[in-house]
């Protein structure tokens, strides 16, 4: 659990507390809010959180679609988790390491795949 406590300013006491599971859901929210981007399938969708005293360091694996330029995605991604998690949550995050693990292509694209690895290919040249 994350605990912040309430400005002095406020005039109020207390302290708020969030869930690691509430802020892990801001996280996801905020990658499938950015277009191009997709969860990776499973029980945690690629996104991990480590809470440490300076903050939080959010790493988030994701598939690109066919068409989008990947550093880009990788940065938008960034701001948006950054942006939704500090606004809604007044936590700092330290820093979202964006992975890559795929590329979809649209139905009716194929790649073609060369027949022989580039290693084979470099061996038979010689």
């Amino acid at each position: 659990m994350f605990n912040i406590k309430l400005n002095a300013k406020d005039e109020q006491s207390g302290k708020i507390v969030y869930n690691a599971g509430i802020v892990y859901n801001i996280v996801a929210l905020a990658v499938a809010e950015v277009d191009g981007a997709l969860p990776l399938d499973g029980k945690k969708n690629g996104i991990s959180l480590f809470i440490e005293k300076d903050g939080i360091y959010v790493d988030v694996s994701v598939v690109v679609k066919y068409g989008f330029n990947v550093p880009e995605l990788a940065y938008r991604i960034q701001q948006s988790v950054k942006q939704s998690v500090e606004n809604m949550t007044h936590y700092h995050v330290a820093e979202v390491d964006v992975h890559v693990r795929d590329v979809v292509f649209p139905e009716g694209v194929t790649v073609e795949k060369d027949e022989e690895p580039a290693e084979d290919a470099a061996e038979n040249n010689k």
